[in-house]
């Protein structure tokens, strides 16, 4: 049955994606190859994503070399294999550009902690302060900021503000706690976090560490403090990767989303990667249920339907770009 425009918007407003039924014998990784090459169209993906999506990725990172790439890239159409925040990211970059995201449910507990009218009144009551924002924030919140940062960059980001200045830092309390020890610098905090660098349980992963004596623990710095405290080494997701390559442990425990084990086995195949058991213990390892929202066939429809698309006022995007930007040229 070929459905209307509308109905096909009315599944999109219900579902989030495009709940059509996919024929079982359809090659879906040779029809997105395809599509792409059609379409002039190019697949950005996060390491989070799953190992058949990062397969087909034209450009695979984490959010700084993503939020670059978005900046470089001359297709006509821009597929975001991630979370709602970074395909608005690429949108705001890219405003002429048609960005799409498979899902439009794939959003993000942190950026969901940090909600737009509250932040407002938040940083009102401290006049004259800087707005430093973790990319991992909805594009209202990029918009009341004054620079963006990854974790790949924040500590160069804060260091670049004057002394003595005030520092709002927003949303992830743990990665600004991190960052006010990395560079000795005051910062008020808005109190949110991520759920799922949240969730690694402290007592297992020293547990786990005794059956792996050799092991290097490996963080990120979205965890808990305590957690940050008996790590190895602490970094973002690129950092991570750089860590293990070159590192000459042959195990690792790591405490960050469970999709970076994929890229870490395929660049080391000789070694051994055990992730960071969280606090729940019917669970084996810590998986971002909204990365995990993007499968296949909703990469398949979204190409072939170019929906669903990211959709931002012009006004919001002049705000938002320019904090964006700011981070851009400094690196």
């Amino acid at each position: 049955m070929r459905l209307t425009p509308e109905q096909l918007n009315e599944r999109l407003e219900n579902r989030g994606f495009l709940a059509l039924d996919v024929p079982k014998h359809l090659d879906l990784t040779a029809q997105i190859k395809h599509l792409k090459k059609e379409k002039n169209a190019v697949l950005l993906a996060h390491y989070y994503q799953e190992g058949d999506i990062q397969e087909l990725a034209d450009y695979l990172g984490d959010s700084l070399y993503l939020a670059q790439t978005a900046k470089k890239v001359s297709a006509e159409i821009i597929v975001f294999a991630g979370v709602h925040f970074m395909a608005e990211t690429a949108k705001i970059i890219n405003p002429n550009k048609k960005v799409l995201l498979p899902d439009l449910k794939a959003g993000c507990s942190l950026a969901d902690s940090c909600p737009p009218n509250d932040f407002k009144r938040f940083i009102d009551q401290y006049p004259g302060a800087h707005v430093v924002t973790y990319i991992n924030c909805s594009a209202e919140i990029k918009g009341l900021s004054t620079i963006v940062c990854t974790s790949s960059n924040a500590k160069r980001v804060i260091e670049s503000i004057p002394k003595g200045e005030t520092i709002i830092f927003a949303p992830d309390k743990n990665l600004g706690r991190f960052l006010i020890k990395e560079t000795g610098r005051d910062m008020i905090l808005w109190n949110g976090s991520c759920i799922v660098h949240e969730a690694f349980s402290f007592e297992r992963i020293v547990t786990l560490a005794k059956t792996y004596p050799n092991a290097k623990f490996i963080a990120h710095p979205e965890s808990e403090s305590q957690v940050l405290e008996i790590a190895d080494y602490i970094g973002s997701t690129s950092g991570l990767l750089k860590y293990v390559e070159e590192n000459s442990a042959s195990e690792f425990i790591v405490a960050t989303e469970a999709g970076i084990l994929y890229e870490m086995r395929k660049r080391c195949p000789k070694k051994r990667f055990i992730p960071a058991p969280v606090k729940d213990e019917t669970c084996a390892c810590s998986e971002c249920a909204f990365m995990k929202l993007n499968t296949l066939e909703k990469l398949y429809l979204c190409l072939k339907h170019e929906k669903p698309e990211i959709y931002l006022s012009p006004a919001l995007i002049e705000k938002a770009k320019l904090p964006i930007i700011k981070m851009l040229e400094l690196g």
